[in-house]
């Protein structure tokens, strides 16, 4: 049977804010690693105290970690951090070029002590012309093209997530578990990188090969020349707002017959989806005549009842009573800072029937004392170090 913590007893050293770098650890925290997350004292990772869009940021990404907040501007506090990362099988950072070989802690300096560490870099841009440069999921948005297809012509506009750099760090995962995967054969560690400009690269992969197929660039998607007959958003009789996909020859009638539209489906020049592609500025306004006059939820009944592709126009908000999520699973309840308590998206996985489900939020330095004495320090030492201000929670 397949655990819901298959990286148990993998030891993980985190050094990351914002998103990309946090995610990486999330995941691997929530597949049951014991992550180590290394945050500035006194008040720990700046990300903790974002506001504005970024006032989730940490509640989303941050749960299943131990924190430990000490100053690693004194020899003592990096000497526990040395420590720390000598018995990690894996180190995670985000930081800009250039930082973690400023304290010591680069990839060159730590991979001849200790060869068998996995050494994940979350970068702006993979090494080239632009590695220097400062990367964040907007700028590389924009340069990749993912604001050009979202937004409308001469309008870019950025994705309503920060989706490249929860993707990159679940790209980051891909690469720590092949290198653990390889350790396993040769015993030895080695670099993980993984890039925000080459994760939109990716994303935009589709439309470069539309391009080298047919000659011609795509337009945004908000204008994109249609590949389905029905693919759209229909206003509904209470005000509500539903997308209807209609896709494929033998949905078509099916269709027709259920909204009252026999005569469409009749109808020889409407016979393939090509034809009915070609025919959308005549069959659509009649659609959505005939669907405007359903309400919300009997238009989604019916769609559901007839296999064809639906969604309600939701809002983040949504989730957080949706039944689905709610019913498998697919929620993590959280502890907030302020000692709420709320529910966030589990990691999109089930493990032989079992969703993964991760740790709580941890208050920055809550788990110094219990890493410190892991790492062979006496009590009066870390006393000590407290009493210093160099351990701190």
């Amino acid at each position: 049977m397949t655990s819901p913590t298959p990286l148990k007893g993998l030891h993980v050293v985190e050094f990351t804010h914002m998103v990309m770098g946090p995610t990486v650890g999330m995941v691997l925290a929530d597949l049951g690693a014991d992550v180590v997350k290394v945050e500035p004292a006194p008040k720990g990772d700046t990300t903790r105290h974002l506001t504005g869009s970024g006032t989730g940021f940490y509640a989303a990404f941050g749960r299943g970690r131990r924190s430990l907040a000490i100053d690693m501007k004194t020899p003592e506090g990096m000497a526990l951090v040395r420590r720390l990362v000598a018995r990690a099988d894996v180190l995670v950072e985000n930081f800009r070029p250039g930082a973690m070989a400023r304290l010591g802690l680069g990839y060159a300096q730590l991979k001849e002590t200790h060869p068998r560490l996995i050494y994940c870099s979350c970068k702006g841009f993979l090494p080239g012309p632009y590695e220097h440069r400062t990367a964040l999921d907007e700028v590389v948005q924009m340069m990749g093209g993912l604001a050009y297809m979202t937004g409308l012509q001469g309008r870019p506009l950025r994705a309503g997530s920060s989706v490249i750099d929860i993707m990159g760090g679940l790209s980051a995962v891909i690469g720590i578990l092949a290198a653990l995967r390889e350790r396993e054969s040769t015993g030895e560690g080695g670099e993980v990188q993984a890039g925000l400009f080459e994760t939109v690269a990716l994303l935009m992969a589709q439309h470069m090969a539309q391009t080298a197929i047919t000659g011609t660039a795509p337009l945004p998607m908000s204008v994109r020349t249609p590949a389905w007959p029905v693919y759209d958003i229909f206003d509904t009789a209470d005000g509500g707002q539903v997308f209807v996909g209609v896709v494929t020859d033998t949905q078509w009638p099916d269709f027709c017959r259920a909204f009252g539209l026999e005569d469409l489906a009749a109808d020889p020049s409407l016979a393939t989806k090509q034809q009915r592609v070609a025919a959308r500025d005549r069959t659509l306004p009649r659609i959505a005549a005939e669907l405007r006059r359903w309400t919300k939820s009997d238009l989604m009944a019916k769609c559901e009842a007839l296999g064809l592709p639906f969604a309600p126009i939701g809002k983040p908000a949504d989730l957080f009573e949706d039944p689905h999520l709610k019913g498998s699973g697919g929620l993590v309840p959280l502890t907030l800072p302020d000692g709420s308590r709320v529910e966030l998206p589990a990691l999109p996985v089930s493990l032989d029937g079992t969703r993964p489900t991760g740790g709580d939020l941890r208050p920055p330095g809550a788990d110094g004392d219990s890493v410190a004495r892991e790492l062979g320090y006496a009590p009066d030492e870390i006393a000590e170090l407290r009493a210093r201000g160099i351990l701190t929670s």
